[in-house]
């Protein structure tokens, strides 16, 4: 049963961050934004433009009181303990915002829009200090890899994942995922087109996943300035809508959300692990799941393109379709939040050994 946090919105909320103090930012339709503590507590609330809803949120890694919020064509940034008026405004974007990343110096944030560009603003001196384009639909996610600061994973609805450094303005490499789905219909297959919905990079920063319309999730590992895909399942039986690594797991643990109402852990460490793997000496725990689950998991097992036969480690049918997933840790417990149609957080815990 999902603990819910409620009374902090008023609207559907679409999406979430959390600083590393443990406090979590939400935004919602309308321009709502709420600050809860990690047990759930509403602490303040503000409403940034109430013609716009609020799309992306996220922290500074460095100042755990500075957050970045995108509400229509405008990038607010707002000091937690004030939350009345935004410290900055930046007005770079010609369409709507999509996507907020901050690079781990806090002095890059990465914009992405409904045009398909990628907008970098320089945070020391505020101005805009390049655009990347070459998507040629919604630009969905623009994430920054860990430990490299100018490096930067997009994705789009032109069904295209691009790896860029910033010291160019070309990406260095580029998946086409329309190319796949037309082997797969030249084999007599036909599929919904995986357009790319949701992007999230492991702590290593050289393996990241995305979630796509085919219900599919694929799994990419980083060599060098190219990328090649590793997995590739069926996870949901809708668009995955979100994807997320959980930070310093023993494994690559990813949780991904659905249009089909549900919320799926995976490893995704064995295929990776017939490789050396890039994760650096990190502290480890193990995630163990509950026995319940484990019937509706062998019912979900999926075969990648390899032939690695995978299903989820954990399965929550969550009912609703899913807007955001995040992640919080109380007190040595570890929790998934998700946020979708409603305008409560349901929080899903995550058993330890």
């Amino acid at each position: 049963m999902a603990e819910r946090w409620t009374n902090g919105h008023s609207s559907s909320i679409l999406c979430m961050n959390v600083n590393k103090d443990g406090l979590v930012a939400s935004g919602a339709e309308g321009g709502e934004l709420t600050i809860w503590s990690e047990e759930g507590h509403r602490l303040d609330q503000t409403w940034l433009h109430k013609a716009d809803d609020v799309t992306c949120i996220v922290f500074s890694p460095i100042c755990p009181r500075r957050l970045y919020a995108s509400h229509g064509e405008t990038v607010s940034m707002l000091d937690i303990r004030c939350l009345k008026e935004p410290v900055e405004c930046f007005h770079v974007n010609e369409e709507e915002i999509n996507y907020l990343s901050v690079n781990e110096t806090d002095r890059l944030l990465a914009v992405a829009d409904d045009s398909g560009a990628i907008k970098i603003i320089d945070l020391e001196s505020k101005n805009l200090s390049r655009c990347l384009r070459r998507h040629s639909n919604i630009c969905t996610s623009a994430v920054f890899r860990p430990q490299r600061p100018q490096c930067l994973v997009s994705c789009g609805l032109d069904m295209k994942v691009m790896l860029w450094n910033l010291q160019k303005t070309r990406p260095l490499w580029i998946k086409n995922l329309q190319e796949e789905e037309s082997e797969d219909k030249s084999a007599g297959r036909l599929f919904n087109p995986p357009l790319v919905h949701s992007l999230s990079i492991s702590t290593c920063g050289n393996v990241f996943g995305c979630g796509a319309e085919d219900g599919k999730i694929r799994i990419f590992q980083v060599i060098g300035t190219k990328f090649e895909q590793t997995m590739a399942f069926k996870g949901h039986s809708l668009g995955v809508s979100q994807v997320c690594f959980l930070p310093e797991a023993e494994a690559y643990w990813l949780v991904t959300g659905g249009n089909d109402g549900k919320v799926l852990l995976w490893n995704v460490s064995n295929d990776l692990g017939k490789q050396k793997s890039p994760v650096k000496t990190i502290h480890r725990r193990k995630i163990r799941m509950p026995n319940s689950t484990k019937k509706a998991d062998k019912m979900n097992a999926e075969f990648t393109n390899e032939g690695v036969l995978i299903s989820p480690k954990l399965t929550i049918e969550h009912g609703e379709k899913v807007n955001w997933i995040s992640y919080v840790e109380v007190k040595g417990s570890r929790r998934v939040l998700v946020a979708d149609q409603t305008s409560s957080i349901s929080v899903y815990p995550i058993a330890e050994p």
